[in-house]
């Protein structure tokens, strides 16, 4: 089995650190893995976007044209990116940044108000963590034991206070119902 991902919004939301811990995920996992940023030129603010490949089989290359799963952190990535995900796929919307509801029907789609859930619980720069728990849950493949060990992964030492909070925001996210 192969499951594409896309992570789209602004640069500084997080998304290439969700689109890690899901490749760490996938690694722990046994899985052939792919993982490729992409950044605007504008840095912090601009635009940014992840691809996460993760697959039983060789994954022959990197980019993803019309991925199964979308997490749109900002109306221009949903705007850009609803169209090209697959029939029956998912997107996740940050419902808290983006107003307007996807157009498609041939999607399974999820509003989560993350920004708003992350900062009420404390933790306003983890609204990323949030969607990636909520994602694992509707996919079914939160796996508390594989989730920790690839935030143990990411999170360098530096932060390794933060271990436990971004940990918190994915349950919240699992836990969300909308």
């Amino acid at each position: 089995m192969t499951r594409e991902y896309l992570f789209a919004g602004f640069g500084g939301q997080g998304l290439l650190f969700s689109g890690k811990v899901l490749a760490y995920k996938g690694l722990i996992e046994d899985k052939n893995v792919s993982w490729l940023p992409s950044y605007g030129p504008e840095m912090r603010g601009g635009t940014a976007n992840c691809s996460v490949i993760l697959s039983d089989e060789p994954v022959g290359a990197p980019i993803i044209s019309y991925p199964d799963v979308l997490v749109a952190m900002n109306l221009p990535s949903l705007d850009k990116f609803e169209k090209s995900v697959k029939t029956g796929g998912y997107i996740f919307v940050d419902s808290s940044l983006i107003e307007r509801k996807v157009e498609r029907d041939d999607v399974n789609v999820y509003y989560i108000p993350a920004t708003k859930l992350a900062g009420e619980n404390g933790a306003p720069t983890l609204a990323n963590m949030i969607l990636v728990g909520k994602l694992l849950e509707v996919l079914g493949d939160y796996n508390m034991d594989t989730v920790k060990q690839a935030l143990g992964k990411c999170v360098s030492a530096r932060h390794a206070d933060l271990l436990d909070l971004n940990l918190k925001m994915m349950e919240i996210g699992r836990d969300y119902k909308d």
